[in-house]
């Protein structure tokens, strides 16, 4: 029975590890050490220098190397036994190699070395809409083939929301302009109270705003030339209004219109509380005090109970608008921006400054509301909201291409100019008390255009009431077809049917969706908590679009070819900057509202899986994007602190393509959890002029099984006529520049042992030696079918790490990666080491325990010790039995082919070879041949050949019985059986056990050895993770 024992060490306190600052290991090889001598393969055996044993060590080192470690002989020539690592973790002040090679190659290289925003979406539409047919959808559409369905369906349906609101402002703006200025008698409700005025009037908009929402919405419904033509009508009495203003503003400098407004001082008094603009006025030759001294005085005729400012200012009467000759423009052409409460003050005015209160009266005019430029601007927005009007009817138009870029430019030009010029003016003829007077308070709430216009008042009362009644037809217009445009492309599923309407392509129930919305917000009926939302969502819109013509222009697509010509990114750059900041600036809550509800559409067609491939910017930008980062990363290997797993995952496939072996996608998910590149590859044997569709099939089999087992990442197929040819080119083709598997995922060859095709086996240890080849690491899960699905949860258990030599860490950080995942988190982690003779055990688990507090990764420390034994019977019969087997297994193929070394094929061998594993390889010298052979026999060539059998035959089987074992063989046989014993003994409940890989011999006749050094290690154990390390150090104790 062969002594094991684990030693119990008592676990240093992690304060006396608090002085030690790092971990290093110097160089693996030294020189010098010539007389260090390893075993190299499974049949010869010579001297190596070995980095890892004193040379007074050196005799002892051997014996213990060749008994107890001899199955990883291999490994031990470039890496170290952990105790021997341990042993030098002496100098804690320096960094790992790894980490210093990263440092110093770092430091070589240092040493080495308004009007605007909207003139300016109208320039980036034009150039969307006149690259390439335009449909209906307009902005929508422009969007969402330039950035993506997910960005086009947030914006629009966000835009479609603020124009069907927009129209029911417009409706609501048309109500209140009837029922105040044309036909105020027209009222349902009318106030009993002052108080019920407002309410008054909000059940009145609701009741008439519906009569007329209905009315339009029939308008649309008939038909969009309807709309056109009442669109004319509208046109005519705005443009008549327009002029009318002009010529009054002429007429002014003349003639200007009586229009007097009340002062006392210099302050604006309000005209809707008296009527005669005086403190006292003449009756019947009496002087008597008027309403106005009421209102500042307790007692009539005694000034004592007055106001103090009342009595030392006098009241004077000035014209509110003194006409463009006036001079005015002086007073006005600078800013004058009041806080809320403020009274309305005209500085020219003599005044006398007394004590009295100016809040508390009710005769002044104050400001309601804080005004500044970023609110004035937020203000004056909604009246350029319309520039989206002529793209979202683009497909009414002939030739949208030419109509939108012209008609948008033109129409914001146009009334750029009306809107500029109507503020100088405005500024030329009006008081300023005037001019910042909200409600018209100072005027009797009479309208101060009207007032100002040619012929009369009328003019610009009916001129605005057609403008906005023109404003909402265009959005209960504009609005339906852009739904439509959105849910024909069926990027939002729940809206599908409102891609359907007439056989004329008018869009029924988006109309009837458009109307319900814009009744809520009739319903509503103020809609000052909505309106800057909605504005919101225009500026969303245009800062989307000029993205788009950005976007399209700095990755200079092919398909970039607009007709319009007089764009630049940069300008589309400075528009979506002004938008942004347009935003915030007016009202940065409100903006934050329209983001999320933005965001969270977006996140919807996402997660519903918009599948649309229209060419869109986003995936030209994305492109764009992993082509510099693949350049970033060709710069040089990543850093230790960076280094993962990146995975190839070589699958093996059954003849009807589907896979064998699906738990190790599920293996994969569960260390990577998302992270890093994954590519998962196979090899479809045969021709690739014939087996081209057999690889699209199985490369869409593997993506299926894939997104069921929820690993992200790549798939590639290879076609190979050799399935270990097919193996390298996968190892080494794939990938793209620095975004490289640095790790291969096989299976085990399961049933080598049954089979007599070498090739089952052969193929596996090829892999083997091309992954140690390449510096990649290797991971096999044996008993995979095992491991735990994505689905199941182990409460509680072990990961046992048995680490035997240093491979850079990945021992260490495996675990760690898997019990990220949820179904590993609740497993704890032990790392077992092995101790020789000569190795201080107790030293070992204080340098082990302390070198894993540096790296941040809890686990329990053991230290088993393998006392050195002799060789069991055991171990010296089944070596033995290895070598029998390998030798009868070798003379039954070598026979063979001696028999039929002259047969001629009569058909292809390879249609019978192909019916093989996917694992094996052709290249093997093992015949397949027809059941009848024709054979040329001559009559001393039979003799011969008689006589050959006879003899070779015995003495075959005689060279069986009196095979001897081969002495490395037997060592490494009792390696694995020590070995395997205590690794049972210890880990037989963990639910994972990690082993280091031995390497398989340099010389390829001892490869079927190999294999049964590898079971007779893993035998007893039901989840068992070979690793292989990639020669380099992946994990580090520096942040």
């Amino acid at each position: 029975m062969h002594q094991f024992t684990v030693v119990p060490v008592e676990d240093q306190h992690k304060s006396d590890y608090d002085s030690l600052e790092g971990v290093t290991w110097v160089d693996y090889r030294e020189a010098g050490d010539p007389n260090d001598t390893v075993s190299s393969d499974g049949h010869e055996y010579h001297k190596e220098d070995s980095p890892f044993l004193n040379n007074t060590d050196t005799l002892k080192g051997n014996e213990y190397y060749d008994r107890n470690l001899a199955l990883f002989e291999e490994e031990l020539d470039i890496r170290p036994k952990v105790s021997s690592l341990l042993s030098r973790l002496a100098n804690y002040t320096n960094i790992t190699q790894g980490a210093k090679e990263h440092e110093e190659a770092e430091s070589a290289e240092n040493s080495k070395k308004k009007a605007p925003k909207t003139m300016l979406t109208a320039i980036s539409m034009s150039a969307i809409a006149t690259n390439g047919v335009v449909p209906a959808g307009g902005s929508y559409f422009m969007i969402s083939r330039s950035l993506g369905p997910e960005f086009g369906g947030a914006v629009g349906l966000c835009f479609y929301l603020g124009t069907t609101f927009a129209g029911a402002m417009y409706v609501l703006g048309a109500i209140e302009i009837l029922l105040a200025y044309i036909a105020p008698a027209a009222a349902i409700f009318k106030p009993v109270e002052p108080h019920e005025e407002t309410s008054a009037m909000l059940n009145n908009m609701r009741i008439y705003g519906t009569i007329f929402l209905t009315l339009m919405c029939l308008v649309v419904f008939i038909g969009v030339k309807y709309v056109n033509k009442f669109a004319s009508l509208f046109l005519v009495c705005v443009i008549i209004s327009i002029l009318s203003i002009y010529v009054g503003v002429i007429k002014s400098a003349v003639y200007p219109p009586e229009f007097k407004i009340c002062m006392l001082g210099n302050r604006t008094l309000s005209r809707n509380l008296f009527d005669v603009c005086a403190k006292t006025t003449v009756e019947n030759n009496l002087t008597v005090t008027t309403k106005l001294w009421d209102l500042f005085c307790s007692h009539k005729n005694q000034t004592d109970t007055c106001d103090e400012y009342f009595v030392q200012n006098n009241v004077t009467e000035i014209q509110g608008i003194p006409g463009v000759a006036s001079g005015i423009i002086k007073e006005n052409l600078w800013s004058n921006y009041m806080a809320k409460g403020e009274v309305l003050e005209k500085q020219s005015l003599p005044s006398v400054e007394a004590a009295g209160s100016r809040k508390n009266l009710p005769a002044y005019v104050f400001a309601d509301i804080t005004t500044t430029f970023t609110m004035l601007v937020g203000i004056f927005f909604p009246s350029v909201s319309g520039i989206m009007a002529g793209s979202n009817r683009s497909g009414d138009l002939k030739d949208a291409q030419k109509s939108i870029p012209i008609g948008t430019i033109l129409a914001i030009a146009t009334t750029s100019l009306i809107y500029l010029s109507s503020v100088v003016l405005f500024g030329a003829c009006i008081e300023d008390v005037v001019l910042q007077d909200k409600y018209g308070d100072a005027v009797n709430n009479n309208l101060v255009v009207g007032t100002l216009a040619w012929p009369s008042p009328w003019v610009i009362v009916i001129g605005s009431f057609f403008s906005t009644c023109g404003a909402g037809l265009q959005s209960l217009t504009g609005a339906p077809r852009l739904l439509q445009a959105i849910a024909k492309d069926n990027i939002i599923p729940f809206l599908r049917v409102f891609g359907n309407g007439k056989d004329n392509g008018e869009p029924t129930w988006a109309l009837l969706l458009t109307a319900i919305i814009a009744e809520l917000g009739i319903l509503i009926a103020s809609l000052d908590m909505v309106a800057p939302i909605l504005s919101m969502f225009f500026l969303m819109c245009y800062l989307f679009v000029n993205l788009a013509c950005a976007v399209q222009t700095l990755l200079r697509t092919p398909n970039w070819r607009p007709r319009f010509k007089y764009y630049h990114w940069a300008l589309s750059f400075l528009g979506m900057s002004m938008c942004l900041a347009l935003m915030f600036i007016s009202s940065w809550y409100y903006a934050l509202v329209a983001m999320v509800i933005a965001g969270m559409i977006y996140k919807y067609i996402e997660y519903q899986g918009a599948e649309k491939e229209w060419g869109d910017g986003i995936r030209g930008l994305s492109l764009s994007a992993a082509r510099y980062a693949l350049l970033r990363l060709e710069e040089g290997p990543p850093h230790t602190k960076n280094w993962r797993p990146q995975l190839l995952v070589m699958l093996k496939l059954d003849e009807d393509l589907h896979v064998k072996h699906p738990r190790l996608l599920t293996f994969a998910s569960q260390l990577k959890a998302g992270k890093g590149l994954t590519i998962v590859g196979s090899i479809v044997q045969g021709n690739f002029l014939e087996n081209y569709g057999e690889a699209q099939a199985a490369e869409q089999t593997i993506k299926n099984m894939m997104a069921i087992e929820k690993v992200k990442g790549f798939c590639q197929i290879v076609v190979s006529s050799k399935v270990r040819e097919g193996i390298a080119h996968l190892i080494q083709s794939c990938g793209l520049g620095g975004m490289k598997h640095n790790s291969v995922v096989m299976g085990w060859p399961y049933g080598w042992r049954q089979s007599e095709d070498p090739r089952a086996w052969k193929t596996f240890i090829d892999t083997v030696r091309v992954t140690t080849a390449g510096h990649l690491a290797l991971l096999v899960p044996k008993n995979v079918s095992f491991y735990p699905s994505n689905h199941e949860r182990f409460t509680e258990g072990h990961i046992d790490v048995w680490w035997i030599v240093h491979d850079g860490g990945m021992l260490m950080l495996l675990p760690f990666l898997l019990r990220q995942h949820k179904v590993w988190k609740k497993c704890k982690m032990r790392i077992f080491t092995v101790a020789q003779m000569d190795d201080n055990s107790i030293q070992m688990k204080k340098d082990l325990a302390t070198f894993l507090y540096h790296l941040r990764i809890e686990a329990e420390v053991e230290v088993v010790e393998m006392h050195g034994s002799d060789i069991s019977a055991y171990t010296y019969e089944r070596t033995l039995m290895m070598e029998q087997r390998s030798q009868m297994l070798r003379q039954m193929r070598l026979s063979k082919t001696e028999r039929e070394r002259e047969a001629q094929l009569v058909k292809d061998r390879n249609s019978i070879i192909h019916q093989g594993n996917v694992y094996l390889d052709e290249e093997e010298e093992v015949h397949v041949y027809p059941d009848k052979i024709q054979m040329t026999w001559t009559k001393e060539k039979c003799e011969s050949e008689r006589n050959r059998n006879r003899a070779t035959t015995p003495n075959s089987f005689r060279e069986l019985i009196s095979i001897k074992p081969d002495q490395s063989n037997v060592r490494r046989m009792h390696t694995a059986v020590k070995l395997n014993e205590v690794i049972v003994n210890r880990s037989h409940d963990a639910k994972l056990v990690l082993l280091n890989m031995p390497g398989p011999p340099k010389n390829q006749d001892g490869d079927e050895n190999y294999m049964e050094f590898l079971e007779v290690l893993t035998e007893g154990l039901e989840r068992v993770l070979l690793v292989r390390g990639g020669g380099c150090e992946v994990i580090t104790i520096y942040s």
